[in-house]
């Protein structure tokens, strides 16, 4: 199992510290998280929570991802990256296309684009982006992705996502993973259908052997059972190895440490987060492996 180290809502001077030192601790690899926005007024629509509100706050740091990931890849050599989600039809798929490339020829092919339908229906109304369709858009994006990858002319014509025959230079030099995220049915079965991995939004360990039955259910129901893929898992429940031992002999194969901001509270330290990540090697990764 690989293990991996959330950075969401760490404070944005400290990223590339903490990116250092879980590739040093032997963290195989950090995820962020996303939004692009906090709207001063939000309504309930939080899938994950009781209240229907999420956890962050207005002053939660979500730095621009692409620069984010930019200086992670150029501080490390071994960690991969991802985020945990990146609200994809929120943006243009020929931007994100090329930043992604870009970002897979400068890292050595070590960033997966961790992608999810988004749930802030103000982000979407902020944005000027139709909130009700952003399932659709989220499988034309994809679709969209994985032909302006190519290196060749290229067109897609969708019902939201549509450009004539063009050319982006540099193409990635490695086929680029991309996980899907989300807990419900349309999620589980997206991951199926386009992608290499599903990101979970927290299971507890006994949720996981059904998730993961549904899945391979659902690939095979795609064709894509023989295709590599990942499943990278947040816990609710306290780190423990003979867990993750378990849970992998049912086919799990990545783990997640916990947020810092769940673990330390709110504005720790950079040493305390070290400690943390530190006391997780010690306790999971060396003995695991």
């Amino acid at each position: 199992m690989k293990f991996w180290q959330p950075i969401t809502w760490a404070e944005t001077d400290q990223l590339i510290e903490i990116a250092r030192f879980a590739e040093e601790v032997g963290f195989h690899g950090v995820m962020s998280g996303d939004h692009a926005l906090y709207p001063g007024v939000m309504e309930a629509g939080y899938p994950y929570s009781d209240s229907g509100y999420p956890p962050q706050t207005e002053d939660s740091e979500y730095p621009d991802q692409w620069a984010l990931f930019g200086a992670v890849a150029a501080a490390t050599t071994t960690l991969r990256f991802t985020c945990g989600v990146y609200v994809l039809p929120l943006r243009n798929p020929i931007e994100v296309a090329k930043a992604c490339a870009t970002l897979d020829i400068l890292s050595d092919g070590r960033f997966v684009l961790g992608a999810g339908a988004g749930w802030m229906r103000e982000e979407f109304d902020i944005y000027g982006i139709d909130f009700k369709t952003r399932g659709k858009r989220l499988d034309e994006c994809l679709e969209a992705l994985r032909v302006l990858w190519k290196p060749e002319l290229v067109e897609y014509h969708g019902d939201y996502i549509d450009f004539p025959p063009i050319r982006l230079a540099p193409a990635p030099k490695n086929d680029i993973p991309i996980y899907i995220g989300g807990a419900n049915k349309l999620a589980l079965r997206r991951a199926a259908r386009y992608g290499d991995g599903w990101i979970g939004a927290g299971n507890t360990p006994e949720e996981v052997p059904q998730v993961l039955a549904e899945l391979n259910q659902l690939r095979s129901d795609y064709g894509r059972a023989d295709r590599p893929f990942d499943t990278l898992i947040g816990l609710m429940a306290e780190p423990d190895l003979a867990m993750f031992q378990r849970l992998a002999e049912h086919g799990m194969s990545s783990g997640l440490n916990m947020p810092f901001e769940y673990a330390l509270g709110k504005g720790s330290s950079l040493d305390d987060k070290k400690r943390m990540m530190e006391q997780f090697a010690n306790r999971i990764i060396r003995p695991y492996s």
